[in-house]
């Protein structure tokens, strides 16, 4: 006499985008994991959340959340879970990997995780602090070059203006020394006739 089991053949699959890109700005991120789930129970499963930094692993929610001011997790009737993350920074990159337990069943395959995915939030860009600086350099080049032309034409104007003082000064001298060497008073001037 044999007695007949049941067959546990609960079956998950879970999937995750591989990679999510936060910007610089963002304070919160979503990410987000689905599964599909055949021959389990009815019952919800548990759901999981790793991350796996440059050298060490994190459990962030197994079930429960270690910070539920920072991780919180949302899970939506289509099988839809996301892993909000709160004040978010640049310590947070890393490889965030979704997990599936259907804690009642005894299947190999009732506990599955995600190829995990991985999460980028850049640094500050730097890009005010350098358009500050190319409108400072610009300003002080714009000034630079300014000064010198306007150097270069006072001075060519004062170049000028000397050579046309110099070119007045001569015909002066010139008029000068023709009146001290003119003939003396006695003589008469040439285009005067007489007749003697």
């Amino acid at each position: 006499l044999f007695s007949t089991g049941t067959t546990d053949t609960c079956q998950v699959t879970v999937t995750q985008p591989r990679f999510q890109e936060a910007d610089y700005s963002m304070s919160t991120v979503y990410l987000t994991c689905t599964f599909s789930a055949s021959g389990c129970s009815s019952s919800p499963p548990q759901v999981l959340w790793f991350r796996f930094l440059t050298n060490k692993h994190e459990d962030l929610c197994t079930p429960g959340c270690i910070d539920n001011q920072k991780y919180q997790i949302h899970l939506s009737p289509e099988n839809n879970i996301s892993l909000q993350i709160n004040d978010l920074t640049v310590a947070d990159n890393a490889v965030y990997i979704c997990g599936i337990a259907f804690s009642d069943s005894s299947s190999p395959r009732s506990k599955q995780t995600g190829d995990g995915t991985v999460l980028t939030k850049p640094e500050k860009q730097h890009s005010d602090g350098k358009l500050i600086f190319m409108i400072i350099a610009s300003t002080l080049l714009f000034l630079y070059s300014t000064t010198v032309f306007t150097f270069f034409a006072v001075y060519k104007k004062i170049s000028s203006g000397r050579k046309i003082f110099q070119a007045i000064a001569q015909e002066l001298q010139k008029q000068r020394y023709a009146e001290n060497c003119q003939q003396p008073d006695d003589l008469e001037d040439d285009t005067v006739y007489q007749n003697r």
